[in-house]
């Protein structure tokens, strides 16, 4: 009895080496810096591993969706990177503040330099991207990555709900509900400023009328103590021409 416990002990304890030592696959993925709200603008990072042991990742290429074309991509530079950005005719034209675009971003491409991103690390590549579509809860970018050894990952299939994640999943945004109340928030801004302008304003009136009020009050003293004092020196005047015509 207790052989047997001890054993199904021993592999229990062998299970749980086992699954503690099964590395956690990381990927290629995305994620917006704050929120990435349709009809707007968002930074983005994407974020890439080095998933192997001899070899470092040389070569990134993120392919833009094509049924949700972006006209604005903009790449932050990146020490020890060289980037690329590919534009492409648009079959639909888009219309962006009252505009129509042609072309749109299709591809961004980042070649290492030097070593690149080396085992054991990871590395963001961070994109300013826009006007995000109004019609659609996420975007997926298929991902196209090159090591060192010529290897080459291609992290483009698509994750569906409810189902599985897949082996090499494409990195997906997702994007939030459109922000409303920018304008409201100006108008409210700008209609507090005012309120303040106006009680500064009022205030100012007000001092200065009790300035005015103040000085009014002291010239009347300092013109009755005038008065008083006139009066003084008219009465010791007589009094001391009396003594004079006494004497």
């Amino acid at each position: 009895m207790k052989a047997s416990r001890i054993a199904a002990t021993g592999v229990a304890a062998a299970s749980a080496v086992l699954v503690l030592s099964v590395p956690a696959f990381a990927h290629v993925s995305v994620q917006p810096e704050g929120t990435a709200a349709k009809g707007g603008y968002a930074t983005v990072n994407f974020k890439v591993p080095n998933e192997r042991d001899n070899a470092s990742t040389t070569k990134l290429e993120v392919n833009f969706p094509a049924d949700h074309p972006l006209a604005s991509v903009m790449p932050q530079a990146v020490d020890g990177w060289t980037v690329k950005v590919t534009k492409s005719k648009l079959d639909k034209p888009l219309e962006l503040h009252g505009e129509k675009i042609n072309e749109a971003i299709t591809k961004v491409t980042w070649t290492a330099d030097g070593k690149g991103i080396q085992p054991g690390y990871f590395q963001k590549f961070p994109l300013s991207i826009g006007a995000l579509p109004e019609d659609t809860d996420e975007l997926v970018f298929k991902a196209i990555q090159t090591y060192s050894n010529k290897e080459v990952v291609r992290w483009i299939e698509t994750p569906k709900e409810g189902e599985e994640e897949p082996e090499a999943p494409a990195p997906v945004l997702a994007l939030s509900a459109a922000e409303d109340g920018h304008h409201g928030a100006a108008a409210s801004g700008a209609s507090d400023d005012a309120d303040d302008a106006k009680a500064a304003a009022k205030t100012s009136t007000t001092e200065t009328a009790a300035s005015s009020d103040g000085s009014d009050t002291t010239a009347r003293v300092l013109g009755v103590v005038g008065i008083v004092v006139g009066a003084a020196g008219v009465a010791y005047g007589v009094l001391a021409g009396r003594r004079r015509t006494n004497a």
